[in-house]
């Protein structure tokens, strides 16, 4: 790993750390409402499948080794509550935005038709950044409280899609106007610019 791609790691972790302390409480579940799936968007776009994966999971390692960094909470217990389907799934999150947003960055969509571009980019991140996690989360929350699948997804997945669907939108926004630094994109603009072979993807 280069010194660059060891700085951004850390930045794009920390940015996971400082997003999960806006939290909003809902008395009804226990499931807060977070910025931590906004957080792994923006670092799979801009860190790519391999780094982003690797910026976030540091984060989980850590937690789970005790660290009180998700919500001022850490350790094993913590992994085990509720909560800890979601949060062993947002690595795998991070990675499955970097790869799918770094093969649409690396296509030509992006010239050929940028609503198109847009959409993609945003069915990228609402796909794998939001809905994904609860492939893990919401069977993990029905163990642990012994609840029925049916009760989970009312309680650990509805009332969270609306907020889910407008992060998708904001990361949409937020990569959209800086992809000038998302690293796929750099590489092949500079190549075309240049003649010379494209690096391949980190």
């Amino acid at each position: 790993m280069s010194i660059r791609h060891l700085v951004y790691t850390a930045l794009f972790a920390a940015l996971f750390v400082a997003m999960s302390a806006v939290t909003i409480p809902l008395g009804f579940s226990p499931v807060p409402i977070t910025l931590q799936n906004f957080a792994l968007m923006l670092a799979g776009a801009f860190l790519g499948a391999r780094y982003g994966f690797l910026s976030i999971g540091i984060v989980v390692a850590l937690v789970a080794l005790g660290l009180p960094l998700l919500h001022g909470q850490g350790g094993i217990g913590y992994i085990k509550g509720g909560t800890g389907g979601f949060i062993l799934m947002f690595p795998i999150c991070t990675l499955a935005v970097g790869y799918f947003t770094g093969k649409l960055f690396k296509s030509n969509i992006r010239r050929q038709s940028p609503v198109l571009f847009y959409f993609l980019l945003f069915l990228s991140f609402e796909v794998f950044g939001s809905l994904l996690s609860y492939v893990g989360g919401v069977p993990w929350l029905a163990a642990v409280y012994n609840w029925p699948f049916s009760k989970a997804m009312a309680l650990g997945a509805y009332p969270y899609l609306a907020g889910d669907a407008a992060k998708a939108v904001v990361a949409t926004v937020v990569t959209g106007a800086l992809q000038a630094y998302v690293p796929v994109w750099k590489r092949k603009s500079s190549s075309q610019l240049t003649g010379l072979p494209a690096a391949a993807d980190n």
